[in-house]
C-alpha cells in the first residue's frame, strides 16, 4: 500500500505488486489524507493478462497488468472530481499545453518529437500517452501521470489546456472544427463511466471541454515542418 498525489487528488493504492509503486515513485506522497481508494483483485488481474494475450498476442506479467487495471480504476473514479483521462500526448510551450489524439500508430509520439527538436528547452512534454484533464476553478488544465507509453513521458506538473488537435497523416495542414465534429473524435480516446448518473456528468465535462477549448484537425507528415504547421495554426490570432 503506497499514496500517490495524481492530479492533485490524494490517492490510496492498495497494491499486490511492487511494479506499479516503482512506476508512481515520482507521485508518491506521505499525506494519507486521502480522496481516493483504489484496488483491484486477482480475478481482474489475470483477466486483463487473458484479455491482451487475446487482442494482442503477448502475454504481459501480472505486476504489469496490475498497473493497468489500477489506472483504469483511477479513471472510472475521476468524473467525481471533475476529472478524466485522455488517451493522448500533451506537450506544454509558453505555459500552455497542446493536446494530441490519433489513432494508434499515426505518429502522435514522432509529432511531439519533431515539437522538442525545433522548439528544444522551450517545449515540455507532460504526458506521451494517457494525461489526466481536470476542470479546475473554471479552468482545464492538463497533468502529468506515471502512465504515459513506452517511451516514458512524463512530468509531474499541470498547466491550462490550450487546444486539442486530432492527428492524421497527409501532407501538413491545419484546421478549426466545431464541437460536433471534435466529440466523436475525442470519444474515442476516452473511457466512460458504466453508471448512468456518472455518464451523464463525463458528457456534460466534455461538452464544456470543446466548447471552451478549441480544437483542430491536423493532417501531418513525417516531417519537421509539421510542429511549425501545428504550434502557428493553433496560435492564429
Amino acid at each position: 500500500m503506497f499514496y500517490i498525489r495524481l492530479a492533485d487528488i490524494n490517492i490510496r493504492i492498495d497494491n499486490k505488486y511492487e511494479y506499479v509503486r516503482n512506476m508512481c515513485k515520482e507521485y508518491i506522497t506521505d499525506s494519507d489524507d486521502i480522496s481516493m481508494q483504489v484496488s483491484v483483485s486477482d480475478g481482474d488481474i489475470e483477466k486483463e493478462q487473458k484479455d491482451s494475450y487475446k487482442s494482442q498476442g503477448i502475454e504481459y506479467p501480472l505486476p504489469y497488468c496490475e498497473s493497468i487495471c489500477i489506472y483504469r480504476e483511477i479513471s472510472r473514479q475521476l468524473i467525481h472530481y471533475d476529472a478524466f483521462l485522455m488517451h493522448g500526448a500533451c506537450i506544454e510551450m509558453g505555459g500552455r499545453v497542446y493536446a494530441f489524439c490519433a489513432k494508434s500508430g499515426t505518429g502522435k509520439s514522432t509529432h511531439l518529437m519533431y515539437w522538442k527538436q525545433v522548439y528544444g528547452d522551450k517545449a515540455h512534454i507532460i504526458n506521451g500517452d494517457k494525461p489526466i484533464i481536470r476542470l479546475v476553478d473554471n479552468t482545464f488544465m492538463v497533468y502529468g501521470t506515471p502512465w504515459c507509453g513506452k517511451e516514458g513521458w512524463n512530468i509531474n506538473t499541470c498547466a491550462p489546456l490550450n487546444a486539442i488537435c486530432f492527428l492524421k497523416r497527409g501532407e501538413n495542414h491545419i484546421e478549426r472544427i466545431v464541437a460536433k465534429e471534435a466529440i466523436p473524435q475525442l470519444m474515442h480516446q476516452v473511457i466512460l463511466p458504466k453508471n448512468q448518473t456518472e455518464i451523464i456528468k463525463y458528457l456534460d465535462l466534455i461538452d464544456r471541454l470543446l466548447t471552451e477549448i478549441p480544437s483542430y484537425e491536423m493532417y501531418c507528415s513525417m516531417n519537421k515542418e509539421a510542429a511549425i504547421v501545428a504550434y502557428e495554426g493553433m496560435n492564429v490570432e
